[in-house]
């Protein structure tokens, strides 16, 4: 997630659903809203191309959207949303919310930073006591997660959940407060620094889950297939565990 701004990028234009409606009052504790965008060849996990061709980057990204959608539908006390980019309308989204029961929404902002903020504070606006943001790049992250994090929002401001690479994969608020948002260089290795600094700054307490390594370069993939540290505690789909296979044999000794 957002080491390079891979939560996703989208258009300008809100085309916002029925989340941001002034609705019914929520009955679940928090909002989970997972950032992802349409698995379109040449417009995802581009940093694997080469050796991927863009057509095998967009299989694996949309096994790891369905991923999210699938390892998620079973928690409580979270409503999930999908925050989609280029548009909900695309028949990927289209299809997951109907087979995961997911509600459809746009990402709406210039910048992954505006995107994010815009999301979260809607979430609250309408009700939710905390919001997480995650992206899509952690393979089979464990529920118990999700859970982590909204007992850590019991007693801190913010929830970060750090990758290796210096950014981190989760973002969890339950006050809005745009500033940890502005300024940060999204493609760099200093966002988790950055924004435990701007915390700091404005007097926000943060708690840390733990670190994880997503998938952003080949190597994330070898390291998931070749390395018991990561093989071995996860418990990726069939799917997923299949193209990771499949994309190793393809290139492993190209790489």
């Amino acid at each position: 997630m957002p080491r390079s701004g891979k939560l996703s990028r989208s258009s300008r234009h809100s085309h916002t659903k029925n989340y941001l409606d002034p609705s019914p009052p929520v009955s679940a504790e928090g909002a989970l809203i997972i950032f992802a965008k349409a698995p379109i060849p040449g417009q995802v996990k581009t940093r694997l191309c080469p050796p991927l061709n863009p057509d095998e980057a967009a299989s694996l990204h949309g096994s790891m959207v369905m991923d999210i959608a699938e390892q998620t539908r079973g928690i409580r006390r979270l409503d999930r949303f999908l925050a989609c980019t280029p548009s909900s309308d695309h028949a990927f989204f289209q299809t997951l919310a109907a087979r995961y029961r997911l509600t459809l929404c746009e990402q709406v902002g210039d910048d992954l930073g505006q995107r994010m903020n815009h999301a979260i504070n809607k979430s609250l606006k309408k009700g939710y006591q905390y919001a997480l943001v995650i992206g899509t790049d952690i393979p089979a992250l464990s529920p118990e997660t999700y859970k982590k994090a909204a007992f850590l929002l019991k007693t801190q401001d913010i929830v970060l959940g750090p990758t290796h690479d210096g950014g981190y994969y989760l973002i969890g608020l339950k006050h809005p407060t745009p500033g940890i948002f502005v300024d940060i260089a999204w493609s760099t290795e200093n966002v988790l620094a950055l924004t435990q600094e701007k915390a700091q700054a404005l007097g926000r307490t943060v708690g840390l889950l733990d670190f994880e390594r997503d998938v952003d370069t080949f190597e994330d993939i070898e390291a998931f297939v070749t390395t018991s540290s990561y093989s071995g505690k996860r418990k990726l789909s069939t799917r997923t565990a299949n193209v990771f296979q499949t994309l190793f044999q393809r290139h492993g000794t190209k790489s």
